[in-house]
């Protein structure tokens, strides 16, 4: 019995690897981008998370200090497979941007200059940005399903505080935060009652 536990943990460790070395190898576009495709992978693929946990995995990687992508992959490797799971979804993550940036380091000036490299930057722009409304209406519609005022109400006044009046992203993470927490005391009091 033991050593199906242990194929099946080796078997995990090796999926989250070769997953989060793939996703870091083909996204291009920040964090974000890798936030959509770890839960295209996670949840809808392989059906290891729910919809809920990676929202709650999102935003404990978006709130801590660091690249979201790499947070990203911290938190699944850990939700999927402890200390060794954070070491094989990091390693996966990282490798690849790593090696790229390396390459190109070599040959910045030419890259800078070239003309064809430029214009592909320019059209992923367009492509990054669709992928990110995506995540934005993933999340966005989650919260909406969940039929929770409060929710609803917090995500509303977020995104305003952040578009119309260019609050800074971690006053309004730590509001949010703080929000959720007077509500969860408050509704732990109430069972208590």
């Amino acid at each position: 019995m033991e050593t199906n536990n242990t194929v099946s943990k080796a078997s995990v460790l090796w999926k989250l690897f070769i997953s989060t070395l793939y996703l870091s190898a083909f996204t291009f576009g920040g964090g974000y981008v890798i936030v959509t495709l770890l839960k295209q992978k996670f949840v809808d693929e392989l059906h290891w998370i729910d919809d809920e946990e990676m929202l709650d995995l999102v935003a404990i990687a978006q709130s801590s200090p660091g690249a979201i992508a790499v947070n990203g992959a911290i938190v699944v490797g850990y939700k999927l497979a402890g200390i060794p799971g954070i070491l094989c979804s990091v390693l996966g993550a990282i490798l690849p941007p790593f090696v790229i940036l390396t390459v190109i380091s070599f040959f910045y000036t030419a890259f800078k200059i070239n003309f064809v490299v430029q214009a592909m930057l320019r059209g992923m722009k367009a492509g990054v940005g669709a992928v990110i409304m995506s995540v934005v209406y993933d999340m966005g519609s989650g919260i909406v399903r969940s039929k929770d005022i409060l929710r609803i109400i917090v995500m509303i006044l977020a995104f305003t505080a952040n578009y119309y009046f260019h609050i800074n992203v971690i006053l309004i993470i730590l509001a949010s935060a703080l929000i959720g927490v007077i509500r969860t005391l408050f509704f732990e009091k109430k069972k208590e009652s």
